[in-house]
């Protein structure tokens, strides 16, 4: 019975069972306008009969008096299926016709009877009720005789009734079963709720993974299932990254918050000037290094949060790349590397021109770093070329690169595939950069730049920006 309660608070079935009760009304009104309309136009056609037969009676009167008209009325009166024909005295007393019997008082009206009357046919038994039903035209002869020319009402009536039981048979089976209908889909809809109620409660338990159902069908619960989906899968990789960076920030910020206190503890305890700077610059340095983490951490939150959107313009691509590989050519230079690149001109995307260059900065900034201690790695390649999937800048190096089991990692915050920590660095830069291009709707792919040289595989890092749209 709860289940039932539940059932008839549920939006769609009470909007249904209105459709419902709006169906029945408007069904029920075309049933009654339909067989009053019928009989209204059966009705017409016999009044328009009778009066033909009225005017040929009364003019066979006026051409050959009593005579005709009683051989008219006779002759008329044996045909099959005949009207009724009577004549009755001044005093309303049947002298002949073929009709028994009248409802009393018919006679005293003159014209059209005003309401049908009964009338009892001579096939009748005795102590049969009047059921016979007739309409009919009463006219006075000049000696006073009153003749009524009826038509029975039995056809029309069995019309009537036969219209209205046929219609009402079918709402009856289309009642029936638009309440089977409106009972599924109140339980189809029910059922669905309780599916996304019940993954409902156990997301609110904790389990992220979970997701609300999708039936396939394309309607507005698969719709709302959906948008609702990719609302919890960015919650989940939010509260992942959170998680992870948590993890990461009490592993990867323990050691320098370690170093920089047993400098500041060694630098109480120096007493020689230049040594205590000595040791003040290096704390310093530790200093700037965390600041310079914590900064990439809240550029990385602020950009997945999405708060920079409002930023975005047309930039000029090219110019950014120029820009960039012109700053760090000296770099490269210093780190033995030669830095080449090859800029399509005129490239321009909708984006954020900042995060764009910091973006390409931390990409060449890893490619020289891993490069320079690479025996012969040559030099750090900067491509920006038009693709037909969008516009790809690319960044490549000739170092150790990346195993292939291992880049869906290095994109993680803190993760560093230098677990010794020799190399400067917070492990946040490819971090940066994926979220910089999820942030434009664009991906990252990270590739071999040289496959079949195991030892110097090197690293092709291609940010995939959408095609401008014209």
């Amino acid at each position: 019975m709860s289940r039932f309660r539940v059932l008839f608070k549920s939006t769609a079935v009470r909007l249904s069972a209105l459709y419902i009760l709006l169906f029945a009304i408007c069904a029920a009104t075309l049933v009654f306008y339909v067989t009053a309309m019928s009989e209204r136009l059966l009705t017409g056609q016999i009044r328009d009969a009778v009066r033909q037969e009225v005017e040929q009676v009364q003019r066979a009167y006026d051409t050959g008096g009593m005579n005709l008209l009683l051989r008219t009325m006779e002759r008329r009166a044996r045909q099959p299926g005949a009207n009724l024909y009577i004549i009755a005295g001044p005093s309303g007393d049947i002298l002949a016709g073929n009709v028994a019997s009248v409802q009393p008082g018919v006679f005293e009206e003159i014209g059209w009877t005003s309401v049908p009357f009964g009338y009892q046919r001579y096939t009748d038994g005795g102590g049969v009720e009047r059921r016979h039903k007739a309409i009919a035209n009463i006219f006075v002869l000049d000696n006073g005789l009153r003749i009524l020319i009826g038509r029975d009402l039995g056809d029309p009536e069995r019309f009537r009734l036969l219209v209205r039981q046929a219609l009402m048979v079918a709402l009856a089976i289309m009642g029936l079963g638009a309440i089977i209908i409106w009972f599924g889909i109140g339980r189809n809809a029910l059922k669905r709720i309780d599916r996304m109620s019940d993954a409902s409660k156990k997301i609110m338990a904790g389990d992220l993974s979970q997701r609300l159902p999708v039936g396939g069908s394309g309607d507005e619960f698969d719709r709302l299932s959906m948008s609702l989906n990719t609302m919890l899968e960015r919650i989940e990789k939010l509260n992942e990254g959170l998680r992870q960076v948590s993890d990461n920030i009490a592993h990867d910020l323990k050691t320098p918050l370690t170093r920089l206190r047993n400098k500041a503890a060694d630098a109480l305890g120096v007493a020689d000037g230049e040594a205590r700077r000595t040791a003040l610059e290096g704390i310093i340095s530790e200093s700037d290094q965390l600041i310079r983490t914590f900064n990439a951490l809240l550029m990385i939150s602020r950009v997945e949060a999405g708060s920079v959107a409002a930023e975005m313009s047309p930039v000029e691509l090219s110019a950014i790349v120029a820009d960039s590989a012109e700053l760090y050519e000296p770099a490269a230079e210093e780190a033995g590397l030669g830095l080449s690149s090859s800029i399509e001109p005129d490239v321009e995307v909708q984006g954020n021109r900042e995060l764009i260059g910091q973006a390409i900065f931390n990409l060449l900034d890893n490619a020289i770093k891993y490069s320079s201690d690479t025996e012969g790695a040559g030099k750090v390649s900067l491509k920006l070329s038009r693709r037909p999937d969008g516009i790809c800048l690319s960044v490549a190096d000739h170092g150790p690169g990346v195993p292939a089991d291992r880049r869906d990692d290095v994109v993680k915050r803190f993760v560093r595939l230098d677990e010794s920590r020799s190399k400067p660095g917070t492990g946040l830069g490819l971090s940066l950069v994926e979220a910089v291009m999820e942030l434009h709707n664009g991906r990252l792919e990270l590739s071999d730049t040289d496959p079949g040289k195991p030892e110097k595989r090197g690293l092709t890092v291609s940010m995939i920006f959408p095609a401008k749209a014209a």
